[in-house]
């Protein structure tokens, strides 16, 4: 039997892309070759399965066939509700995607200890650097890690404690802007300072595009070529940074997992 791995896409704020981003990690990967399963633990928005339910009715609506990921809602609410159904989605798969909601709860604690890649978005602001360090209001210097960011030590923690294995925290730059900023340099450095400090990997993710939202109601992603219509230069190079970040994740290739140890 083969070990998932397990992608943990987790930020207390809203409106990061959070579950736009989780979705297309999803579909990229299911598009790679991998067995994707899907977990949605915000039974209230349930913004990526809705983008996942999407997707099936337009396959079936245009009679195609598209990557797509096996999905379900999380309805019991609880650590141990959350292990009962990872134990039944995540068989057979050898990718597990979960989708935390915008907020700190016991099940989202869970969700990260269970995280091999732990990936937490962020628009390019001080705003949102704010959930993981608080920075000096004049030099722009990290003064000190944020909860968050402790949280998360924390969790790496006793992971490491209980299965000998580490997390690759990732935290992922989404919507970058495309006009060279003090503000971009200086989000930019304080991220590469608190990255040293905390140890997470700062990578680019998807940017600030109207293309995102348009796609949600087909619950397509930009590989969907063929269905996306008139293909324009802003989806060329939305399409690339996908794969850019999809890369940078660096997720082990389809039949790379390690065997479950046997029991003794």
């Amino acid at each position: 039997m083969i070990q998932p791995h397990y992608i943990v896409f987790a930020n207390e704020k809203g409106g990061t892309g959070k579950s736009t981003t989780a979705v297309h990690t999803a579909v990229a990967l299911a598009a790679s070759g991998h067995n994707v399963a899907a977990l949605d633990l915000d039974s209230r928005q349930r913004t990526m399965t809705r983008y996942l339910e999407n997707r099936d009715a337009t396959i079936r609506r245009l009679s195609v066939d598209l990557p797509q990921a096996r999905y379900k809602v999380l309805d019991d609410q609880t650590p141990e509700g959350l292990e009962a159904e990872l134990r039944e989605l995540a068989e057979g798969a050898d990718v597990v995607v979960i989708d935390t909601p915008g907020r700190d709860d016991p099940v989202a604690r869970a969700a990260i200890l269970r995280a091999d890649t732990l990936v937490t978005p962020m628009n390019d602001s001080f705003v949102d650097l704010d959930l993981i360090g608080q920075v000096h209001p004049e030099n722009y210097k990290i003064t000190r890690p944020s909860f968050y960011a402790e949280l998360i030590w924390t969790s790496r923690t006793q992971r490491a404690k209980h299965t000998g294995k580490s997390v690759d925290w990732v935290v992922l730059r989404n919507r970058l802007q495309h006009i060279e900023s003090h503000n971009l340099r200086r989000v930019g450095a304080a991220l590469d300072e608190l990255a040293r400090r905390v140890g997470f990997r700062v990578i680019p993710g998807l940017g600030e595009r109207v293309i995102y939202r348009e796609l949600f109601p087909k619950g397509l992603t930009l590989l969907d070529y063929q269905q996306l219509g008139e293909v324009g230069i802003g989806h060329i190079t939305a399409r690339q940074e996908l794969r850019e970040m999809i890369a940078g994740l660096g997720i082990p290739e389809p039949g790379a997992q390690e065997p479950l140890a046997a029991a003794g």
